[in-house]
C-alpha cells in the first residue's frame, strides 16, 4: 500500500509493515498513484492536487475539523480526523486562558508591559461558576474534567440540545465556551441577540471556529460594557488584520489559532499515523471514521 505523508523528520522514520511511504511538502508531491493519504500542513492548492490522486481509497486528514476536506472527497474515498491527537491539548488550552482570566493576568501583562505596579482587588476564581460548554464532545467532556476540581459547575450543550434548555444554560452562565465547528447551522450563531440574552459579565471562549461569532456584535457587546470580555483562540478573519479593533479591547485575550499546538505535536502526529497505519494493515478499522455530512 503506498501512502503518501508529509515530509517531516519524524514521518521519515515511520515503519509500518506493507506500506510504502512517499513524502510531500509544501511545494512538491511525489508521481504516482496512492492508495492513502496522510494530510497535514498543506496548502490549499497542494492539498486539492494530493486530494484528486488517482487509485486514493482513505484519507487520514491529522486534524479535529475535517470541513476542509470533506468537499473535495471523490465518493467513496473513506475520511478519517485525529481529534484524539488534538483534544486534551485543546481542553488544557481552554482551561488555562478561563483561570487567566479570572486571575486578570492579562491585565497585569499591559501593566507590565508599562511598567506599572497594579495590584487590584478585582479578581476572581472558577470556584461556583457556571460554565456552558457549547460542543459538548470529546474535548468538552475532558475540560469538564480539568474545571471541576477548581469548583466550576458545568453544563454541556449540543446541536441537538432542545432550544428551551439551551436558552436557559446560556442566560446564567458566566462562561460560555464554543468548541462547535464550522458548519451553515453554526456560522454567526453567537451574534447581538445572543449576546444580550447572556448575563451581563459572562465571558465568552473560543476555541472552535472564528466565524461561530459575529465579530462586529462581539465588539459591540464588549465596548457597551454587557460582556466581561473575550478570550479567543480563533477569529473572524483570520489572521487579523493588524489595525483590527479587537487588538485594542483590554479584555480581550487572543491566540494565534495554537490551542492544539504542543512542542510535541509532529511527534505525536507521527505516533498516531503510525497506530492507524498498523490497525488498517492489519484489517482492522482505525478510529475516527467521518461519516460524510459531518464536520466533526
Amino acid at each position: 500500500m503506498r501512502v503518501l505523508v508529509p515530509d517531516l523528520p519524524d514521518f521519515r522514520e515511520l515503519r509500518v509493515e506493507g506500506v510504502e511511504f512517499a513524502f510531500y511538502s509544501r511545494d512538491h508531491a511525489p508521481e504516482g498513484e496512492a492508495e492513502g493519504l496522510v494530510l497535514w500542513l498543506a496548502t490549499a492548492e497542494l492539498r486539492g492536487e494530493l486530494l484528486r490522486r488517482s487509485g486514493l481509497g482513505w484519507v487520514l486528514t491529522l486534524t479535529a475539523g475535517i470541513e476542509h476536506v470533506a468537499g473535495a472527497l471523490a465518493e467513496g474515498v473513506a475520511l478519517y480526523n485525529a481529534h484524539r491527537l488534538h483534544d486534551r491539548a485543546v481542553a488544557v488550552h481552554t482551561a488555562a486562558g478561563m483561570l487567566a482570566a479570572e486571575r486578570g493576568q492579562h491585565r497585569f501583562r499591559d501593566a507590565q508591559h508599562e511598567g506599572r505596579w497594579a495590584p487590584t482587588t478585582d479578581l476572581g476564581t472558577l470556584d461556583g461558576r457556571q460554565v456552558v460548554i457549547w460542543g459538548y464532545g470529546h474535548i468538552g467532556r475532558i475540560l469538564e474534567e480539568m474545571l471541576t476540581p477548581f469548583g466550576a459547575r458545568v453544563t454541556g450543550i449540543r446541536s441537538r440540545t432542545p432550544q428551551a434548555e439551551r436558552d436557559a444554560a446560556l442566560s446564567g452562565a458566566d462562561w460560555v465556551v464554543l468548541l462547535l465547528p464550522s458548519t451553515p447551522e453554526t456560522r454567526g450563531l453567537v451574534n447581538a441577540d445572543l449576546l444580550a440574552r447572556l448575563k451581563p459579565g459572562a465571558w465568552i471562549s473560543n476555541q472552535g471556529r472564528g466565524n461561530l461569532i459575529v465579530t462586529a456584535d462581539l465588539l459591540a457587546a464588549l465596548d457597551s460594557g454587557h460582556l466581561g470580555g473575550a478570550v479567543l483562540d480563533v477569529t473572524d478573519p483570520e489572521p487579523l488584520p493588524e489595525d483590527h479593533p479587537l487588538w485594542s479591547r483590554p479584555n480581550v485575550v487572543i491566540t494565534p489559532h495554537i490551542a492544539s499546538t504542543t512542542a510535541d505535536l509532529f511527534a505525536r502526529g507521527a505516533e498516531y499515523t503510525q497506530a492507524f497505519l498498523t490497525e488498517l494493515v492489519g484489517g482492522r478499522e482505525p478510529e475516527g471514521r467521518v461519516e460524510p455530512g459531518r464536520a466533526y
